[in-house]
């Protein structure tokens, strides 16, 4: 362990921070990297789009041939019954081929996984065999076009034939016809297809199927069409299309039937009795999908913060006082650009390390609870906005750090933002997502209330809104700002770890109360009895307090980053690596907190005095780690096969080496030209020393 002065520079202990970050499944993410440098697996910049279908198709093969997809598949077919180092793996292939990535989470982590989580024994041994081997590709079809992620109100049907103990599936309107689904344009033989289960003239809500759509020869089926949506804003090597169906019909069995079951003689039986719990319940076991785009977004959010950090130390623009062109990394804009981004892509990875050890638990069975489930699902919509959010805005930020080399595709910056655009509405769309997160606020508020009647509740509401700040332990900060007078004392109260989350904790807090009693007035004063008109009134003031719901779901998913940064301190031991990673982390709450910087003022939270002060000390903290930030992004460990950009090979370094020799060399020899504003310099002072003279 290194020990360090108040005087001395510290350095982080790149090895020891890298395993942090690479996690508890450290060795699926190596092996992952491995796999990911095999030029074979790599996109090529401009490829046409038939080709690059046909090499993301091929690309599959090569991970079956590498073992790289059945680790999350039952052992006994072939399998490792891996959950968190499947989806840990999954993560890094992002570094390869975005394309070829998503087209194998199509095939494994939802078409396979379908069959899986909501099929039997029975399926499971029909079919997963062939769709681990890609011996069988398939498509997950779920979004209807008049439907996104709305799926309980999806307008395809199952309709139950008891005479022929069949199904028969079809799509009753254009609204209806499946969407945005890869492998449905050319490559897929099968679907999984989601569709309203009507058996006995009773609709009992969404359930799965498994239905073929092509021969192996690739000609479509009797009663299934299917158009290509052809090119996209980005993952043209997917062939993502529509499928409709008319009166196809296929047996009784192909109903994934785990939670859900027809007899012989149409008879419907569930184990869960609640439709609602029912629906759910089904949807929740497709969870990883989210859970693989949270890291998945982190780990090109690495990529390119660690090219546009080892661009931005090299690269010299605009002659600084010493005569030289100053590195852009000295700059404080550029640091500010670059380095709270590196802070938030550390909050992330932490985050996503939690986020999948809470999958594990699920699906592993060592924790497979409703409570956990619930957390799960809770935690993959809170975190994968957020970071897929923020890739987006990291890699056009760092492209243009980069300037013109940023724009050229060898680069990787523009190809990579196109290909995680859809990120963020795939999987969910980020802002739906948000709002299941801030329903489950709301009934955890509600929560500590139950038992109590409404004037208590809108009591307790109106009591946290009005003396919030001394139940968090904040009245005395609040109170004795004005008294600090100094920035250097005022910035002292929220260095603190505890004062950091006492700051997100209330903002989160606060505006949960907010929206509760805002919804708890909703109604009033309307008689019970008529249930429409209070519905109404209560939907009305939903949508009225939906844009603050979500901020407080944004907010809640924040503070959850913190503290999982906060965790990933304490096993730190490295006493450089613990200090520089703190400076990261407060440089990442204090960014929360500059950022809504309003909020707090308008709330009374901080005076404006103590904003000032986060703000100065916020600059303070990126002039430190300014000079941390190489080995950093050292820590991510993505070598040069996984950045595959030019402006990170040192090139740079050597081009301005090359040029400053160069300049040395001509000075020495006497040939280099004196500038003309140095000649009229010479001869003003010539003028001025004549005179003197005079």
């Amino acid at each position: 362990m290194s020990t360090t002065s108040p005087q001395s520079t510290p350095r982080i202990n790149v090895t020891q921070v890298g395993d942090a970050l690479l996690g508890r499944w450290k060795a699926e993410r190596l092996e992952s990297r491995a796999l990911a440098s095999d030029p074979r697996l790599h996109t090529i910049p401009g490829q046409p789009m038939a080709e690059h279908r046909e090499r993301a198709l091929s690309q599959l093969g090569i991970l079956v041939e590498n073992g790289a997809i059945q680790r999350a598949f039952p052992s006994d077919l072939g399998g490792a019954d891996n959950h968190g180092g499947n989806i840990a793996a999954f993560q890094e292939l992002v570094l390869a081929d975005p394309s070829m990535q998503i087209k194998g989470g199509v095939q494994w982590g939802l078409f396979g996984a379908a069959i899986l989580h909501l099929g039997t024994r029975a399926h499971h041994e029909a079919w997963l065999p062939d769709v681990i081997s890609l011996k069988l590709p398939g498509a997950f079809a779920m979004t209807e076009i008049g439907h996104g992620s709305d799926v309980a109100s999806i307008g395809t049907t199952a309709t139950y034939d008891e005479a022929t103990e069949e199904f028969e599936i079809h799509t009753p309107f254009a609204g209806a016809w499946k969407e945005f689904l890869g492998n449905a344009a050319l490559h897929g033989q099968a679907a999984v297809v989601f569709a309203q289960l009507i058996t006995k003239g009773v609709n009992h809500g969404v359930h799965a199927f498994f239905v073929p759509i092509r021969t192996p020869a690739g000609d479509m089926l009797p009663g299934i069409g299917s158009e290509d949506d052809g090119v996209k804003g980005g993952l043209n090597g997917i062939d993502n299309g529509r499928l409709h169906f008319t009166h196809v019909r296929i047996p009784r069995t192909n109903l994934l039937n785990r939670y859900g079951d027809v007899a012989a003689d149409g008879s419907y039986s569930s184990s869960i009795d609640s439709p609602g719990r029912r629906f759910f319940t089904m949807i929740g076991t497709l969870v990883q999908g989210r859970v693989s785009l949270d890291g998945s977004a982190v780990r090109a959010m690495q990529a390119a913060l660690t090219i546009a950090i080892t661009y931005g130390s090299q690269r010299r623009q605009f002659p600084g006082a010493s005569g030289r062109e100053t590195v852009l990394l000295d700059y404080g804009q550029h640091q500010r650009r670059l380095i709270p981004r590196l802070a938030q892509s550390y909050a992330m990875a932490f985050a996503d390390e939690k986020l999948l050890t809470v999958f594990d638990e699920v699906f592993s069975g060592a924790r497979d609870t409703a409570e956990n489930r619930e957390d799960l699902e809770t935690l993959a919509a809170a975190f994968k906005p957020l970071s897929t959010w923020a890739a987006l805005d990291t890699l056009q930020e760092t492209r243009e750090a980069c300037g013109g080399a940023g724009f050229i595709a060898k680069n990787r910056f523009t190809s990579l933002r196109a290909d995680l655009d859809i990120y963020v509405t795939f999987e969910g769309d980020n802002n739906v997502l948000l709002q299941l997160v801030g329903k489950r606020l709301l009934k955890d508020y509600a929560a500590q209330f139950a038992g109590g009647d409404k004037a208590a509740l809108a009591k307790a509401a109106a009591t946290q809104l009005g003396d919030k700040v001394s139940r968090f332990g904040l009245r005395q900060m609040g109170q004795s700002i004005a008294d600090l007078g100094q920035v250097s004392r005022s910035v002292e109260s929220v260095r603190a770890p505890e004062a950091q989350r006492a700051l997100l904790a209330d903002r989160v807090e606060t505006m949960v109360a907010e929206v509760a009693l805002a919804l708890r007035e909703a109604g009033k004063g309307i008689p019970r009895e008529q249930k429409q008109a209070r519905a109404i009134a209560q939907e009305a003031a939903f949508n009225a307090q939906q844009h603050k719901l979500i901020a407080a779901a944004r907010a809640h998913a924040e503070l959850l980053q913190w503290e999982a940064f906060t965790e990933a301190l304490e096993g730190i031991t490295d006493a450089d690596s613990k200090r520089v990673l703190t400076w990261l982390r407060d440089l990442f709450g204090l960014g929360l907190i500059e950022e809504h910087a309003a909020w707090y003022l308008i709330a009374g939270r901080m005076s404006a005095h103590r904003a000032e002060a986060v703000t100065a000390y916020i600059d303070r903290l990126i002039g430190r780690l300014r000079d941390q930030s190489l080995d950093l992004v050292a820590a991510f460990g993505l070598t040069p096969e996984l950045l595959r950009a030019e402006i990170a090979t040192g090139i740079e370094a050597e081009r301005q080496a090359e040029a400053q020799a160069y300049v040395e060399g001509e000075r020495a020899a006497g040939r280099w030209p004196i500038h003309e504003k140095e000649l009229r310099s010479k001869a003003k002072a010539a003028r001025k020393a004549e005179t003197a003279v005079g």
